[in-house]
């Protein structure tokens, strides 16, 4: 079976659209027919396999847009997990648990896709089978979790435990976009209002001074070389800075020079422990999920590892799982690198000694996102000031450019 789009008219004359599940198109207007509807246009939803890396960048971003609007967001996909996990739980098969899904979405085009994931069960495959069809919705930690579900007999636990996941992950995205919304926020704000101020307003009030012949103090001249400066080469210092962000982004496409930076990253106060800590509750979580669910200890550290973004340390990650796989301990291996919080580690050698990894791996991730709460709350508490104080220190020198003639002009006057 197959997932189609339909747009029909009812008996009233008013338009339908929605998702339904038919072998041919024919079979898709016959059900709809049958539903008193006349069909208008029926079509195949698309297969989804070119969700993968296309080398055209028009179709990456046509890909991207695609996901933006069909795809899951984390909200969205611990909202599915969980859901998903409570039909299972109370019984359901699994076609029938996604029949119930689409149903209730509002949503079309993620009714589509649930209903694409239906079709696939039907035709006899495993859930994580049918989930490997969207890797750009469903990545390999999440397919990994549902396969060892499965296999286990603990679907709907390994379900409700990647709904937890995909919370927290959310939960910890949200955390920093709110921590450094306000400060980047402001900085553009200020950025556009001197902007304007010095090519639109200053050099109109300091040229009524400098037709009465009086010498500007060195701020005013300074702040109308800057201003002469943005107004005749703006266009030209754009396109210098347009060069070098395009500069800047070949670049980071390179792994080396990415590494680098990273491991520099690691080095800067503040944003490295934050860095260092999210990362480490992002792969403790996974570690925490996989190994829950039944994945082998070293499948679970190769698929943790791809969750994690510092490159040093997802390295530092696929070492100690080539250690583990000689015979080392986990805590151990990832302590030659240096690059995780000791506490984590504790915290998984008790779990290795215990019997109680995965107890102790959630306990890992718990604390790390206690750390990064705290880091964030720092950060908030000293950007925001900055910030305040720059756009202050801007506002002050412009001010003084204006006010400092005008004093000037008062003495000659007395």
């Amino acid at each position: 079976m197959g997932a189609f789009r339909y747009e029909a008219i009812d008996a009233d004359g008013r338009t339908a659209r929605g998702v339904l599940e038919a072998d041919t198109a024919r079979g898709a207007r016959a059900q709809l027919r049958d539903r008193g509807l006349n069909p208008l246009e029926v079509e195949a939803v698309a297969e989804r396999r070119a969700e993968g890396p296309a080398s055209d960048p028009v179709a990456r971003l046509a890909t991207w847009w695609r996901m933006r609007r069909g795809g899951l967001g984390r909200a969205q996909l611990a909202l599915f997990a969980r859901e998903l996990a409570t039909l299972v739980g109370a019984g359901l098969p699994i076609d029938e648990a996604l029949a119930a899904l689409v149903e209730q979405d509002p949503d079309e085009t993620r009714r589509a896709l649930v209903a694409q994931l239906r079709s696939r069960v039907l035709e006899g495959r495993p859930l994580a089978a049918a989930l490997a069809e969207f890797p750009s919705t469903f990545d390999e930690p999440f397919r990994a979790t549902v396969a060892a579900g499965e296999s286990s007999g603990r679907l709907d636990a390994a379900l409700t435990r990647l709904a937890e996941h995909a919370e927290a992950r959310d939960a910890l995205a949200r955390q920093v976009f709110g921590a450094l919304a306000y400060p980047l926020l402001l900085a553009l704000v200020a950025i556009g209002v001197v902007a304007g101020l010095l090519v639109g307003v200053v050099p109109r009030i300091v040229g009524v001074f400098e037709s009465l012949g009086q010498e500007l103090p060195w701020i005013t001249r300074a702040l109308l070389a800057v201003a002469e400066l943005v107004r005749d080469h703006g266009l030209w210092i754009a396109l210098v800075l347009l060069a070098a962000v395009a500069l800047a982004a070949a670049a980071w496409r390179r792994e080396p020079i990415r590494a680098r930076v990273d491991r520099a990253w690691l080095g800067v106060p503040i944003f490295g422990r934050l860095a260092r800590a999210a990362d480490t509750a992002r792969a403790a979580r996974t570690l925490a999920t996989l190994v829950g669910a039944g994945v082998p200890v070293l499948d679970a550290i190769r698929l943790a590892a791809g969750t994690v973004r510092n490159r040093p340390m997802r390295e530092a990650l696929r070492r100690a799982g080539a250690r583990v796989r000689e015979g080392a301990g986990f805590a151990r291996a990832l302590a030659e690198s240096g690059l995780f919080p000791p506490v984590a580690l504790r915290l998984i050698a008790s779990g290795e000694r215990s019997g109680r990894l995965e107890r102790m791996l959630d306990e890992a991730a718990r604390h790390q996102q206690r750390e990064v709460e705290a880091l964030l709350g720092t950060l908030t508490a000293v950007l925001a000031p900055l910030a305040i104080l720059a756009v202050g220190a801007l506002v002050l020198v412009i001010v003084l450019a204006i006010l400092l003639p005008i004093f000037d002009l008062n003495q000659m006057v007395r």
